[in-house]
């Protein structure tokens, strides 16, 4: 039997409707077969918790999400790439993880389509989440 491919889903998790589209994608993500290790959830990244916890702590859990994972998806959505988003791309490739992106935004940079550091890490990029769906399939 087939072991789930884990997935670590870097994305913000600052607004209500960001932390709302990052539990979409992991249900997405579940019910195509894959675990998710998805920060606002498992390394209790959220405001009452940076109260109660130290961020050393949060960071450790989110290292070691990426650590454990098979594959990175990270939403590029906005004006610049989330810098904790940024932050989690690269130590991925570092790592040798593929990253995937997913870019539902339709603004555009005169030279590519987020910041070229960015971009080079990735392997895919998705514009919505069909695409991104059919991207993850081989790597089910």
């Amino acid at each position: 039997m087939n072991k789930k491919k884990m997935i670590y889903l870097a994305g913000p998790l600052f607004t209500h409707a960001e932390l709302e589209f990052n539990r979409r994608l992991k249900d997405m993500f579940l019910k195509k077969g894959f675990s998710v290790f998805l920060p606002q959830e498992d390394a209790e990244d959220a405001v009452s918790e940076r109260e109660r916890q130290n961020q050393e702590c949060i960071f450790q859990k989110c290292v070691e999400g990426v650590d454990s994972s098979d594959i990175v998806v990270a939403v590029l959505d906005g004006v610049d790439v989330d810098s904790g988003t940024a932050w989690e791309i690269g130590y991925a490739y570092a790592r040798g993880k593929p990253v995937i992106g997913l870019r539902t935004d339709f603004r555009a940079f005169s030279d590519g389509i987020v910041n070229l550091m960015v971009e080079m890490a990735i392997v895919a990029l998705a514009r919505n989440e069909e695409e991104l769906l059919k991207i993850m399939e081989k790597y089910q």
